[in-house]
């Protein structure tokens, strides 16, 4: 703790020159989430708080975990459920996502529909404001709730106490059959009421769905231990193709279960980042997608050495990665749009607690004439895949789909590609005065906005083009290759302590 408020303190006073000097400057925190393109940083002062990256306390009595902003959720699960056998009851799917980024941005899980979103999960936070002052804030405070979800526009994140709760050792896993997207939707439904701790579904096609849902349990029933599964070794199937197979099934036909260790379940998305791995076969054409070659290149295809190749080749500016929380009750409709406009499969459906504004996270409203069935859920559908190779159709491609998220009364999350105008954008927020109120009294008023952080510029982003080296396929692959192999990331998963936990 003392190497923390020595590092502090010198953050402070960094900052508190920088605010005087009225110096606009830039957060490296050392990897990221966002498929956003990254800023210019000319003309802005670099700030590294890369090294908060550290578990500091676990409290087993009390159940709450004393962690830095910069802690990804593989290394906080190590620290809490192999010593103790604790976990948050919120843990994003990929190992690298960060304590702080799950908090200043949004994040949900297959558990959000009874917990909600990450920063719920959190009973007090340190920050340092824009002036240089060092202050802890609490669950419940309004700076509190404005952080959250605002991408550290109204100060920056540096500890979090996250509550903790009991863990099982495995995630008893049902995947259900669905034959319609209106099937998979009131399936969806009826499994967030009925005691489940997790609960998500896949889409591969408008008539093969899944529905998967969790139980915590600390017995394999006997004689069904054959069927405990794991997904982190390079032998293992991806986890969509596993809930895939294990859904071809004729009509009538008893749900498959699996047992899978707890934090396997938690992590099963990593091989292949959900199903956006199998892109990179597609780009590359000459390998298969076969399990032989998911084995030989089992390196490339988890979550963080995916996101340094993408960002490296340059194909963020033409991959469609978005998530959108949608009602219930137009989520049929907004499938039918992705299907005949975009033809992306498959669509990740994860149910969340619905949260009234003003917010930053997503929340959701009814188009005129629609009844309302879910006063308090939402249902996140993610869209993920190849958009258009032509910058300006890109562009036009996300606007369309930015128009038809909020004719049906839905919401984007942040993290990815946001073309909004300031006239659409604060208004889907509940205006800038909360907002303007909260950076006035923080001194926040010299940070950019968050519209300034997440906004990619239509005008620019169509007439863009890549380095001209960067398009002569493969070499952007390749060039996207060299730069994850040069992070070293594939050691954190070679060595990580959870895996078969």
């Amino acid at each position: 703790m003392e190497r923390h408020k020595a590092a502090i303190s010198a953050l402070s006073s960094t900052i508190r020159s920088l605010f005087a000097s009225r110096t606009p400057y830039r957060i490296s925190h050392g990897s990221t989430n966002s498929t956003r393109p990254r800023p210019s940083a000319a003309h802005t002062a670099h700030v590294d708080i890369a090294h908060l990256r550290n578990v500091l306390s676990v409290d087993p009595v009390r159940r709450v975990a004393l962690v830095e902003p910069n802690v990804p959720m593989d290394k906080l699960v190590e620290a809490t459920l192999l010593p103790h056998g604790l976990v948050p009851p919120v843990v994003m799917e990929f190992p690298g996502i960060t304590a702080g980024g799950g908090f200043a941005g949004t994040a949900g899980e297959s558990s959000s529909f009874r917990h909600g979103f990450f920063d719920e999960s959190v009973n007090r936070v340190e920050m340092v404001l824009a002036d240089g002052e060092v202050v802890e804030v609490k669950q419940g405070e309004e700076l509190f709730k404005g952080a959250a979800g605002a991408v550290g526009t109204l100060g920056m994140t540096t500890l979090l106490e996250v509550r903790l709760m009991q863990a099982k050792r495995f995630v008893k896993t049902t995947y259900r059959r669905t034959r319609s997207v209106e099937e998979a939707v009131e399936v969806v439904r009826a499994e967030v009421r009925r005691g489940n701790e997790y609960v998500d579904g896949i889409l591969f096609s408008k008539e093969h769905g899944v529905v998967v849902t969790g139980e915590l349990t600390d017995e394999v029933p006997e004689g069904e231990t054959g069927k405990v599964q794991t997904f982190s070794g390079p032998w293992d199937p991806w986890f969509y193709l596993h809930a895939k197979e294990k859904t071809d099934v004729p009509e009538g036909a008893a749900p498959a279960v699996d047992y899978v260790p707890l934090a396997e379940y938690l992590f099963r998305y990593d091989r292949g980042g959900f199903w956006v791995g199998a892109a990179a076969f597609t780009y590359f054409k000459l390998v298969p997608f076969n399990k032989f070659f998911r084995w030989f290149l089992d390196d490339f295809c988890h979550t963080r050495m995916m996101y340094r190749a993408l960002h490296g080749s340059g194909e963020s500016a033409r991959f469609i990665v978005q998530d959108v929380a949608m009602p219930f009750e137009t989520t049929e409709r907004f499938v039918d749009y992705t299907s005949s406009e975009l033809n992306i499969w498959p669509l990740w459906l994860c149910p969340l607690k619905r949260r009234a504004p003003p917010t930053f996270h997503p929340f959701t409203t009814l188009p005129e004439g629609v009844e309302r069935k879910e006063d308090d859920m939402m249902l996140n559908v993610g869209v993920w895949g190849w958009g258009p190779a032509d910058a300006a159709e890109f562009v036009k491609k996300n606007r369309e789909f930015e128009a038809k998220v909020r004719e049906l009364g839905g919401m984007k999350w942040l993290y990815a590609h946001t073309y909004y105008p300031q006239d659409e954008f604060w208004p889907m927020y509940g205006g800038r005065g909360w907002y303007d109120a909260l950076r006035a009294k923080y001194k926040a008023e010299t940070l950019p906005t968050v519209w300034d952080k997440v906004h990619v510029d239509p005008a620019a982003a169509g007439a863009k083009k890549r380095h001209w080296l960067k398009r002569q396929w493969p070499i952007g692959g390749l060039y996207g290759i060299y730069k994850s192999i040069q992070s070293k990331d594939y050691m954190l998963h070679r060595h990580a302590k959870w895996k078969g936990h």
